[in-house]
């Protein structure tokens, strides 16, 4: 029979093993905690591109000539509140009996020697074994613990429904024009010269030639704006954490009718996810949701087809919303408050169905 010593080491050492392993388990799922913890709770401003461009240049709506009819987007903001916990208190909060290994001690608990090593080659080992001092973990994506995680990857996303005859066109000539409004999208909200604030010339050439020419001409009336249509970072004040972005959303075929012309309307809504820093500054990365909707008009005019986007707009959360240049200015989680306001109850950011609220609005984290 085991003596009383042999039962306290035995006892000692199997407490060990057990601490051992909760503690990694509570460490791995307190700095988890922490960073998904500032990333849900957080508000986010969020902005979306207005209408006022009608006054500026032109036209229908301010997107340029005619058939342009720019449906009125009031800008949205949505402002910032952080709320943050520290890494320990989400240990206590998510499992405080893990603090005592499931086992009340009448007695302070005295140190613990580490388990001793055992010799490589056993397989059982090997696969609960700890990683080396030094060795490089692979860094958890960006999207992880958010819906963007299950989104598709870049213009994977941007799914087309089928193409048929329809409004007066051909079933190739919808097809044609489906491939084309995809192109424009990825241009729009994909092309990383672009995003960065560059001039948007993938989307420039992909534009009917007549819409080509106002597009081209507004830009060169408001430098210091960002262009319409396409999605742009202020320059300097983001860097890509990853070459991925995430796409979700639908576009919906149906038919239009406008001062005798008449055709195909595809009705675009996505969400579009970017995982951003500071320039230089891995440390701050966040996720910036922009939601991009509009319409596509197809149709026959002299003999070809034109493809016309119009009433294009996007909301980005979360970004400052003091700001007039129409460029996404990123909050980060350090950011100055802004000085305008969030008004109403947080909106889901993830939220596929249009909103209308106007002004500043408070939005859940992203």
């Amino acid at each position: 029979m085991p003596h009383g010593d042999d039962l306290d080491a035995r006892f000692n050492e199997l407490v060990a093993q057990i601490d051992e392993e909760q503690q990694r388990r509570m460490r791995a799922a307190a700095v988890k905690g922490a960073k998904e913890q500032r990333r849900t709770d957080r508000l986010a401003r969020r902005e979306s591109r207005s209408a006022r461009l009608s006054e500026e240049s032109g036209g229908y709506g301010g997107y340029g000539p005619e058939p342009r009819r720019r449906i009125g987007r009031a800008w949205i903001a949505m402002a910032v509140v952080t709320s943050m916990i520290a890494a320990a208190g989400v240990i206590v909060v998510f499992h405080p009996d893990l603090l005592t290994a499931g086992v009340v001690l009448d007695e302070p608990p005295v140190p613990i020697a580490e388990p001793d090593v055992e010799p490589a080659g056993n397989p059982a080992d090997e696969a609960t074994e700890e990683p080396t001092e030094g060795a490089v973990e692979e860094p958890a994506s960006p999207f992880a613990g958010s819906p963007a995680e299950k989104y598709a990857e870049g213009a994977a996303g941007f799914v087309m429904p089928e193409a048929k005859a329809l409004g007066g066109l051909s079933e190739k000539d919808v097809a044609k024009g489906l491939k084309r409004t995809r192109e424009l999208m990825t241009a729009a909200f994909l092309d990383k010269k672009t995003l960065l604030g560059g001039k948007p010339s993938e989307f420039t050439k992909l534009l009917d030639a007549e819409q080509r020419d106002w597009f081209s001409e507004y830009a060169k009336k408001h430098k210091k704006k960002a262009a319409p249509f396409v999605i742009q970072f202020a320059k300097g004040t983001a860097e890509f954490a990853t070459d991925v972005i995430k796409v979700h959303g639908r576009v919906k075929l149906g038919t239009f009718k406008d001062s005798g012309r008449r055709g195909v309307e595809l009705k675009l809504n996505h969400l579009v996810v970017y995982a951003v820093h500071r320039p230089g500054r891995p440390d701050t990365t966040i996720r910036v949701v922009a939601h991009p909707t509009g319409r596509v008009w197809l149709y026959r005019e002299e003999g070809r087809l034109v493809v016309w986007p119009l009433s294009w707009g996007a909301s980005s959360t979360p970004a400052s919303c003091d700001t007039r240049d129409d460029f996404i200015h990123p909050t980060f989680e350090d950011s100055p408050r802004g000085t305008v306001a969030p008004t109403g109850a947080p909106i889901d950011p993830y939220e596929l169905e249009e909103d209308d609220s106007e002004g500043c609005t408070a939005s859940k984290g992203t």
